[in-house]
């Protein structure tokens, strides 16, 4: 059974800082794509960041310079730092797992942590 577990969300200032976790398990880790995606009140959910199987990372223009997503494939771990919040940071994050194998689509989700940064 796959499971993506997010934790290290919180209440922050801002300009603060986090690091969200997302601990992957019953799964091939080191070859998914990860990603973290937010959703913040009102909103659709959105990609933030993601990094490929061999290290390649993306982000969206709002986290640009500000977010760094990595992985830790001895530990099935995806990591977000994110610097510089600002309120509208505000969202539940979530961690993703994907995989494309032929016409097969494996995607994974986490439950979701909250990230809340008051001005």
């Amino acid at each position: 059974q796959v499971q993506l577990v997010e934790s290290g969300g919180g209440l922050v200032q801002s300009g603060g800082s986090l690091r969200l976790s997302c601990a992957a398990s019953g799964l091939h880790f080191s070859i998914y794509a990860m990603g973290w995606y937010r959703q913040g009140p009102g909103k659709q959910r959105e990609l933030v960041a993601a990094i490929t199987s061999g290290g390649i990372t993306n982000y969206s223009d709002s986290v640009k310079g500000r977010f760094t997503i990595s992985r830790d494939n001895a530990k099935n771990t995806v990591y977000l730092q994110m610097n510089s919040l600002k309120p509208e940071d505000t969202a539940v994050y979530y961690c993703n797992g994907r995989r494309i194998r032929g016409v097969e689509e494996y995607n994974y989700w986490g439950q979701g942590t909250q990230v809340i940064v008051s001005s």
